[in-house]
């Protein structure tokens, strides 16, 4: 038996609220499998599963508020047993009214919502949203009411809290949360900052030619090249890709964070898996893939939690330098300001170059200055050979 546990999303989330169950006891699952569905302060997360077996146990009951590291639900992976527990959770069935209670109107009412097949999560759903139960018509299982049948009600309905729900309010949770974990690293982790500045004139000049074959919406924009250049770098420098927990912890696969800035303000750090190994075609499809999921708070636990480096990039109508703060518990984070033509002066001659600030922000328990500039200089030499990766 397994102990299925709340998993981290990151310094910046300590707990969060069920919202649906995604498989009931008896359901066999396997590795990357959703079991649930969790509301945080970025967004609602399908929460995966790390093992393979049959759920055995479901622990809570959907509206729960629950903290990481709790154990949430038990598998059955065939090995030894674990100390049976009280499942929180049932399949729903009507139940039936109190005959000896005198009925009023309002009990009249209350009777009926238990009359009616619900489930859990639908009936959160519609008292949540105003909706009452005897106006709803169920589509599932013997007339049940089911989580998308509230759903077309929702959107039918115009009501005046979902009006006054703004992106800017959701935003608000997202970097008050943010803020609570970068004030902890400032506080906690001792940094120290290295700065380069790097000729992008060969890597712009490969990307334009591989992008003269390429239709709009498949060409390579400069940000692939930076992640695939900070996997392999971070590859000769393993301290950096690393956490620090209570000592240093060097990482096996390099999963590189990337900054995705939210439309109605704050920031999310979904994480690109194997970066190192992946080509800049598939590095392109993460991206598009992840910015409008992380931008709609539509990730993965794994996408949260994963993440072994952080790389930010300002853009290209932004800073030219910009200087990051270590995500925790990770160990080093490198910031990319915007290309911008700048004096460049090679073997006694001035010239005039597309060229990149960039910064590494990393912690002084795990590396050191030269550490950093070996990175530094790795993460150059990448990009001055773009061909090679």
């Amino acid at each position: 038996m397994i102990e299925f546990k709340m998993p981290s999303l990151g310094a910046d989330m300590e707990d969060g609220t069920l919202i649906e169950w995604r498989k009931k006891p008896g359901d066999f699952v396997k590795r990357g499998d959703i079991i649930a569905e969790i509301e945080t302060q970025k967004g609602l997360i399908e929460i995966e599963i790390f093992e393979e077996g049959k759920v055995d146990q479901l622990l809570l009951q959907v509206g729960d508020k629950v903290k990481v590291g709790t154990t949430i639900a038990v598998i059955n992976d065939g090995a030894e047993s674990l100390p049976q527990q009280k499942p929180a959770i049932e399949i729903p069935e009507t139940i039936k009214p109190d005959e000896t209670k005198p009925m009023d109107m309002e009990s009249a009412h209350e009777s009926l919502s238990h009359r009616i097949k619900i489930s859990p999560l639908a009936r959160r759903m519609a008292e949540d949203s105003g909706i009452q139960m005897g106006d709803l018509t169920g589509t599932g299982e013997g007339g049940a009411i089911t989580r998308e049948d509230v759903e077309l009600a929702i959107s039918a309905q115009t009501s005046k809290t979902e009006k006054s729900k703004s992106p800017v309010d959701q935003s608000l949770g997202i970097r008050l949360a943010v803020a609570a974990a970068m004030s902890k690293s400032n506080r906690e982790i001792p940094h120290y900052y290295l700065e380069s500045r790097i000729d992008m004139r060969n890597a712009l000049a490969w990307l334009s030619e591989m992008n003269v074959k390429r239709s709009p919406k498949d060409r390579l924009l400069p940000v692939v090249l930076y992640i695939k250049a900070a996997a392999l770098a971070v590859k000769q420098c393993p301290e950096l890709n690393a956490e620090w927990k209570d000592g240093l912890i060097l990482k096996k696969e390099i999963n590189i964070g990337f900054v995705v800035s939210l439309k109605a303000g704050g920031i999310i750090v979904p994480a690109i898996h194997n970066a190192d190994q992946k080509s800049l075609d598939q590095l392109m499809a993460d991206l598009n893939d992840l910015i409008p999921r992380a931008r709609n708070l539509k990730l993965r636990s794994s996408e949260l939690s994963d993440s072994t480096f952080t790389l930010t990039s300002i853009g290209e109508s932004g800073a030219d330098t910009l200087y990051g703060i270590i995500y925790p518990p990770q160990t080093g984070l490198i910031g990319i300001g915007r290309i911008s033509e700048q004096p460049w002066a090679e073997n006694g001659m001035l010239d005039v170059r597309s060229c990149v600030s960039v910064t590494l922000a990393a912690d002084h328990r795990a590396s050191d200055g030269l550490s950093g500039s070996r990175f530094l200089s790795a993460f150059n030499q990448f990009l001055q050979k773009p061909e090679t990766i």
